[in-house]
């Protein structure tokens, strides 16, 4: 098997309504693909329906995250475990567009590191979900985009295509939430290596239940915020800071969408 994208999706026990959101990510794959949803452990309630659905469809595969729990650790387990030179995050709620993987891969393909689909572009629209967090990532990701030249008006928005090589170069320090997105892209941002964005409408989850802690998740999202607006930076300085960088250990479970 020779994908050329690897779609990440990290699940916590999502049970039935997995097959819904499969079943459409599989009709609109066009690419050669790997699906792999990845669980923090055996029991979890959606492990049997992906199974399911694997022994008829060869490009999906249940993965056993083993770097702790929580999005963020499934997330980081997903990209290392990617086959694919581009490895695209989604979600299991039913928010992203599957119909849209395709095209962000292929920008990727043409030589981006990150590729956004945006909310907040020209085209782009979010319906539904809690008003302060839909302003509070609105002009984040929009005051990122004018003064640190971001690349994309959505950098909080979990719905990316990555350059794998890139994420293994770069690293992933988060180990909370899901704030991987914009640390991604302010890394890139840093590095002046190209981001670029794809207008998306994002609709509110129609499955399951949010649970967003804002208080929990923002530091996680400020620190990523301030530091895309550093000067340059060498990848070699880069990736010293990463592999000194002090990581607080993995707390809970965490599933919950982006700002």
């Amino acid at each position: 098997m020779n994908p050329r994208v690897s779609v990440i999706v990290p699940v916590y026990n999502e049970g039935e309504a997995i097959i819904r959101c499969l079943e459409r990510m599989l009709r609109e794959l066009m690419l050669p693909a790997e699906v792999l949803i990845v669980h923090d452990m055996p029991e979890d309630t959606t492990v049997p329906y992906v199974e399911r659905i694997a022994r008829t469809d060869p490009r999906v595969r249940a993965v056993l995250n083993t770097y702790g729990r929580g999005p963020a650790n499934a997330i980081r387990f997903g990209i290392d475990a990617a086959l694919a030179p581009v490895a695209v995050v989604t979600m299991a709620d039913g928010c992203d567009d599957p119909r849209q993987i395709d095209e962000l891969a292929r920008l990727v393909d043409r030589g981006v590191v990150v590729a956004a689909a945006s909310r907040y572009m020209p085209g782009g629209q979010q319906v539904g979900g809690p008003r302060l967090k839909r302003m509070m990532s609105r002009w984040a990701g929009r005051s990122l985009y004018t003064f640190a030249r971001a690349g994309t008006r959505d950098a909080t928005n979990s719905f990316k295509a990555y350059d794998t090589a890139f994420v293994r170069e770069v690293g992933i320090e988060s180990r909370t939430g899901f704030e991987i997105g914009l640390e991604l892209t302010a890394k890139a941002t840093r590095l002046r290596l190209p981001v670029a964005e794809i207008p998306t409408i994002w609709l509110d989850r129609p499955l399951g239940e949010s649970h967003f802690d804002l208080g929990r998740f923002l530091p996680g999202y400020l620190r990523w915020y301030l530091f895309a607006y550093g000067r340059r930076l060498s990848r070699e300085k880069l990736t010293a800071r990463v592999r000194t960088a002090a990581v607080p250990a993995p707390r809970g479970t965490e599933y919950e969408k982006t700002a």
